[in-house]
């Protein structure tokens, strides 16, 4: 009996999420035979939670200059990169394939079902339609090498896999359960890669104020805040906070929780925030008597300002010093000033950073200078291809994460199909 022939393919991908399924999918589609690998029961399992569930697919910005400015020092790196496959490649992409999106709030796009399964669906078509093959709870265990210093198989479970090239999209380490446990960042040093440790990026920030558990869920649509250290504002920002049971998050919080881990290094942190940033203090004590006066025989605690929500008040209220028994006709000038002040600048304490486990993106990862952005290819291994989340590059959140596994997904696919 003959031994079947062993099966070499063109490309193999190591990662299901978003990066590796654009780039199976785009390499199947250029006629190579590829195969996907993925070590959990389902690929996608971190885009599927994406967005609270909705998917922030990308960020309307179709100005590359522009977008790569949110990138920081990264983006002069990613020019070449995104000319190839940019925001409106990828708006493009999804919407000929039935996704329809819409624009929300500062520019950040979701699908209009608000599902992130129908962007599943879309990258799931179209490896199908590439012929790609799907090898689910799979573990690659390492690398075995050429003696001319090029990878000729992955090793899984006893057996080996050879391919032509290989592209790897393990991601970063936020969220490990969803199996983003930083496998790729070992296999790169092994590989003799410079790789930047990880730290947890985009992540919630936890105070040491008491008070705050009892608003979580309370959210705010517009608040300002400055970074204080040593009585010096550090830095200035604002947009969206939603309080939780041991601090704060929103987009505008997860944008500053890098600078904040940073500065913690060299002592306390507080974030001085300005609740209602339209208003000045006089149109607020204005306010506060006018809702004091129009209701001036009920106590504190059944009072409604409509400045902010009635919880947060009160809250306010008692850190200003009035009881929520006492009457409205016999709250103090002061205290009531004191409430305006704390209105216009909360001081928040800022004892920590989340960690991994809440991470929206990790910062670390391949040091860029080795990673050539015209093909996506290591430039120590010249059929190996790196994308998303593995490389080493900061990003606010708002649609950019997934705009750039888009990116480096579909031109490592490109590539290393060739």
């Amino acid at each position: 009996m003959r031994e079947r022939p062993e099966t070499i393919y063109d490309v193999v991908v190591i990662g299901g999420g978003p990066a590796g399924m654009m780039a199976a999918g785009t390499a199947g589609k250029n006629g190579a035979k590829v195969l996907l690998i993925e070590k959990n029961a389902s690929l996608g399992k971190k885009l599927i939670i994406t967005g609270g569930g909705r998917c922030n697919v990308t960020n309307a910005e179709t100005d590359t200059r522009k977008l790569l400015e949110k990138f920081g020092d990264s983006g002069k790196f990613l020019f070449s990169t995104f000319s190839q496959f940019g925001v409106q490649e990828a708006l493009d992409f999804f919407n000929s394939r039935g996704m329809k999106t819409k624009v929300e709030n500062e520019l950040r796009v979701f699908p209009v079902s608000n599902k992130a399964q129908s962007v599943w669906n879309v990258l799931n078509d179209y490896m199908r339609e590439g012929k790609v093959a799907i090898k689910t709870h799979t573990a690659v265990e390492n690398f075995v090498m050429r003696d001319d210093s090029t990878i000729e198989s992955v090793r899984i479970m006893g057996d080996e896999i050879k391919a032509k090239s290989f592209i790897l999209a393990t991601g970063g380490k936020s969220h490990p359960e969803t199996g983003s446990t930083g496998d790729g960042f070992d296999w790169l040093r092994t590989l003799g890669h410079t790789v930047i440790d990880t730290a947890p990026s985009l992540v919630p920030i936890k105070l040491s104020d008491p008070w705050v558990k009892n608003l979580s869920g309370i959210s705010l649509p517009m608040v300002k805040f400055s970074l204080m250290q040593n009585n010096y504002r550090q830095s200035l920002h604002k947009g969206k906070m939603l309080f939780t049971h041991v601090g704060i998050s929103g987009p505008a919080v997860l944008n500053i929780s890098d600078e904040i881990r940073e500065l913690l290094e060299y002592g306390a942190v507080t974030i001085i925030a300005d609740l209602l940033p339209a208003l000045d203090h006089k149109q607020i004590d204005t306010m506060i008597l006018e809702a004091f006066q129009g209701e001036i025989n009920k106590k504190f605690k059944n009072i409604s300002t409509r400045l902010l929500p009635d919880k947060l008040m009160q809250t306010l209220g008692a850190l200003a010093g009035i009881d929520s028994e006492t009457p409205c006709h016999s709250v103090s000038r002061e205290s009531r000033l004191r409430l305006g002040q704390l209105l216009k600048a909360l001081p928040l304490h800022v004892s920590g950073v989340l960690g991994l486990e809440k991470a929206v993106i990790t910062s670390g990862g391949i040091a860029l200078e080795e990673v050539d952005f015209k093909t996506m290819r290591s430039r120590k291994i010249s059929n190996l291809y790196v994308t998303g989340d593995i490389l080493n590059i900061a990003r606010p959140t708002g649609g950019y994460s997934l705009q750039l596994c888009w990116t480096t997904g579909f031109v490592a696919g490109q590539h290393a199909s060739k």
